[in-house]
């Protein structure tokens, strides 16, 4: 059994233009994840996924290996997809998507969602960390509720559970998840995924894993007791992963 981490990255993004050829201390954003992922030992193969040559030079010129995908898609799942039904990765069956925009992605995040996929718990899996209350009321964080067999109940970017009665038996028993944005697939449950048309539950939430979970398809989640990593969207995002990273090194 082998696992193929994909990175999915692309040009056009609106609030950071350029965003995967950026520089993070000096080298390419993307260049910095697919850094990060490789060092994590979880792949047995990790590439970069891209519609755009300039993009796939940077990460050649650093040693990655990068396979060119259609300029077509609409999503990162889409993407891995592509690179999923390649000939050359058909023995790999475990595939882990990992966002282009996420150099401190956690090694518990990235282990722990492959994990549920390749112990066969699960033929979807994803992580999340232990958060504070306080983020109940911020859209821009997602928060996901489990069952008793760590199986994803439902994601939201509302503050979920909601705390009716704070005095009820268990209530203080409940822990607010956000959910990390890694995902990992069987090869059958990533084909179906990207079968199916969006879901109007996907649509209003602005979230797409509401789509296989929509239509039956557990999704178990694995918590990882690290803090959640940040992603990259502005500059202000970019400045501020500038002045962390040599922090971020010397703890590792």
């Amino acid at each position: 059994m082998r696992t193929l981490v994909v990175i999915p990255a692309r040009l056009a993004a609106v609030r950071l233009p350029q965003k995967p050829l950026r520089l993070l201390a000096g080298v390419p954003l993307i260049v910095r994840v697919w850094e990060r992922v490789a060092a994590m030992k979880v792949a047995d193969i990790c590439v970069v996924a891209t519609d755009d040559q300039s993009v796939a030079n940077i990460v050649e010129d650093a040693g990655a290996e990068c396979v060119m995908t259609s300029d077509r898609h609409t999503s990162g799942t889409e993407r891995v997809a592509e690179v999923a039904a390649m000939s050359r990765f058909a023995d790999c069956t475990t595939i882990v998507n990992v966002q282009g925009d996420e150099p401190f992605i956690g090694e518990g995040a990235v282990r722990g969602a492959a994990d549920i996929v390749s112990s066969g718990r699960f033929p979807i899996g994803t992580s999340a960390s232990p958060a504070s209350w306080d983020i109940a009321s911020n859209p821009n964080i997602v928060k996901v509720v489990l069952g008793n067999d760590g199986r994803a109940l439902y994601f939201s970017r509302a503050g979920i559970p909601f705390v009716r009665d704070p005095d009820a038996v268990g209530s203080s028993e409940i822990k607010m998840l956000q959910h990390i944005g890694v995902y990992s697939y069987s090869r059958s449950a990533l084909e179906r995924w990207v079968s199916l048309p969006p879901h109007p539950l996907e649509n209003t939430e602005r979230l797409e894993q509401l789509r296989p979970l929509a239509d039956g398809i557990p999704i178990g989640v694995a918590i990882a007791n690290e803090p959640p990593a940040a992603g990259i969207d502005t500059e202000d995002d970019l400045s501020r992963a500038n002045a962390r990273w040599h922090e971020f090194i010397a703890g590792r």
